[in-house]
């Protein structure tokens, strides 16, 4: 969750790494801070809660000179332990102040070695997890075996650690070295001329080498500008690393033009979509991207599961709908957290199909291991090559939509959805429940959706102007049936994250179950309509629902398929999407409540990239 960079080469590196951490701010922002070496045993440090414009402030007040050096590192911080306060913002020192640490992950066994330090007189001076490694660290360094030496010293160190982490050391005696180390959270090292990165993600390195290598788990990475070993934690070099090429460019990470990023991504979602599914229908086939599974193992599969978090979760959703009507498979849709600690029943005849836009949500990789403990196959969906969830897994279709900086997903979860679409076709190709012809004429509907979801978004004038008139209601209700209760649940989850407001989604036909007691004067309910030739009798069902809820005062905002006229008399605002086939729907019908939710938030006056408490990637428990 927190953003990590380091630096060594032959820039000035304050200002590759505060650039780094404006790249990387989606990831946490509760506080900032820096260290630089200059190269002559001086370790400047400067950290502050808040914003990264609250640390720049204090550099600029300050004065920059003692940041002159070509290496060092910065944190972007998501808190976990301590309050987000100057005194626990990251790097965090030793006693003697020449040796820093930065931090993304917990330590789960922090607290008794926090016990064992203050046994020995060590006195720590914030509440975090963190600053217990830069402690042992330093004592490693001046006695016992490892003594003077930087790079054992840390690693053992991090034998010692359990959790998941992600840490990053320098040292004032060492000013041409960073050593960085992984266990679950990501860290990828950037291959520069002359110069290298470490970081939690290439957008901080991408201004200077599209040249990656992903770390796995448990390796360490040293650093000098003209090279880079990786060893386990041990240091044993004969291990496995991804070297790859970033496939997209700075641009892609720059707001260009839009107030905000997740404006910017909103708009990008055509692209997002047609790139996901380009290259993936080859010779009348669906292809994955990576698949080390025959279509004999496919066809033995008897059940699948989906397993996802957040966005993802009702991603995966809509999975269900499209994989059972294609497959005739039974799906279930689980949270990852939930997942492996309810005991599900797996087995070599299991597909669990793992979503996660970063590939490194913590929940869904532990869910991925515990089924790949029983046996089961492992499908992932993700936008992250070489992550670790697609790492593990025995098949992969990757989403391209770049980088998505908004912390509220919205291109990747169109994305995922198209993805999940080609997984059920996959699916239904190799089982043979769907012939060939009916495949290819299924994924020419999937390709016309990014012209079609272009087209929407012209249109969305209406939508921005409704939005302002209904910021100041304390609470939204989302409605649909079929394909659109996941796309309701995402809408509702979408205000809640930018806006702070109180909305709910429900399945339209429990509304008499109990949702229906919330319905007063003024209330604004949003309602997903299911097309009116694709699903006519639940069509038929949410025009009695909006009729109830419109009795009781509610101000009901349609979104409905252009032509449908009968909903028309019953809709106080109408949102008309282009016509699609039914299980295509949601990545037309989720565009409107994304905008919806962004213009919502910007007239509250919230910031709509960073939502309070969030991060991009939850990579601890």
């Amino acid at each position: 969750m927190c953003g990590i960079v380091g630096y060594v080469g032959h820039r000035r590196a304050l200002d590759v790494v505060v650039e780094a951490l404006r790249r990387m701010e989606y990831r946490g922002y509760d506080s900032a801070g820096i260290a630089v070496l200059d190269g002559a045993g001086g370790l400047a440090v400067e950290r502050k809660a808040g914003r990264l414009v609250n640390l720049e402030a204090e550099l600029a007040e300050i004065g920059e000179d003692r940041f002159d050096g070509t290496a060092g590192m910065g944190h972007t911080r998501w808190a976990t332990h301590g309050r987000p306060t100057d005194r626990n913002a990251h790097p965090h020192r030793d006693a003697s102040g020449r040796i820093a640490v930065v931090h993304n992950g917990i330590i789960e066994n922090f607290a008794p070695l926090r016990a064992e330090l203050e046994a020995a007189g060590v006195e720590l001076e914030s509440d975090t997890d963190t600053e217990v490694a830069v402690h042992l660290v330093a004592r490693a360094y001046a006695e016992g075996p490892t003594a003077g030496d930087f790079v054992e010293s840390a690693r053992s160190v991090l034998r010692r650690l359990e959790g998941a982490f992600t840490l990053v050391f320098v040292h004032a005696d060492h000013p041409g070295t960073i050593i960085a180390a992984r266990r679950s959270t990501p860290l990828v090292v950037g291959v520069g001329d002359g110069e290298m990165f470490i970081a939690s993600d290439v957008a901080a390195f991408i201004e200077f080498t599209r040249n990656a290598v992903e770390l796995g788990q448990d390796q360490v990475v040293v650093i000098t500008k003209d090279s880079y070993e990786v060893t386990d934690f041990d240091g044993n070099t004969d291990v496995p690393t991804q070297p790859f090429t970033i496939d997209w460019d700075l641009a892609a990470a720059e707001k260009g033009g839009h107030d905000y990023f997740m404006l910017k991504e909103i708009e990008e979602q055509p692209a997002a979509v047609a790139d996901t599914l380009r290259g993936h229908f080859v010779d009348g086939r669906i292809v994955l991207d990576e698949q080390r599974l025959s279509d004999q193992e496919l066809r033995d599969i008897d059940k699948v599961f989906v397993v996802a978090c957040g966005s993802s979760y009702h991603s995966g959703l809509v999975a269900k709908y499209a994989i059972e009507h294609w497959t005739r498979l039974p799906v279930e849709v689980e949270l990852a957290s939930e997942f492996r600690y309810r005991d599900p029943v797996l087995d070599r005849s299991t597909l669990v199909v793992a979503i996660s836009q970063s590939g490194e949500t913590a929940d869904t990789l532990e869910a991925v291991r515990h089924a790949k403990d029983q046996k089961a196959r492992v499908l992932a969906v993700c936008n992250t090559n070489g992550a670790q969830i697609p790492r593990e897994a025995d098949a992969v279709l990757y989403t391209r939509t770049g980088p998505e900086i908004g912390v509220a997903s919205t291109k990747a979860f169109l994305a995922q959805m198209a993805a999940n679409l080609l997984v059920g076709l996959a699916l239904a190709q190799a089982r043979g429940t769907k012939y060939p012809d009916e495949v290819a004429r299924e994924y020419q509907d999937l390709e016309a959706m990014p012209a079609k979801i272009e087209q929407l978004l012209l249109g969305m004038g209406p939508v921005r102007e409704l939005a302002r008139e209904l910021a100041a209601s304390p609470a939204v209700l989302f409605l649909g049936r079929h394909v659109g209760y996941p796309v309701a649940l995402e809408g509702a989850l979408k205000l809640k994250e930018l806006a702070y407001m109180h909305a709910e989604g429900f399945a339209a036909g429990e509304l008499k179950h109990g949702p229906i007691a919330l319905i007063e004067d003024g209330l604004p309910v949003i309602v997903v309509m299911p097309s009116p030739k694709g699903r006519a009798v639940l069509h038929s069902k949410l025009l009695s629902n909006i009729r109830e809820i419109q009795a009781r005062g509610a101000v009901t905002v349609v979104i409905a398929e252009e032509g449908d006229e009968t909903v028309r008399p019953f809709a106080d605002h109408l949102v008309e999407i282009p016509a699609s086939p039914s299980l295509l729907q949601p990545l037309l019908s989720t565009v409107p409540l994304q905008v919806f939710a962004a213009e919502v938030a910007q007239t509250r006056g919230y910031d709509v990239d960073k939502p309070r408490n969030l991060a991009k990637s939850v990579t601890v428990e």
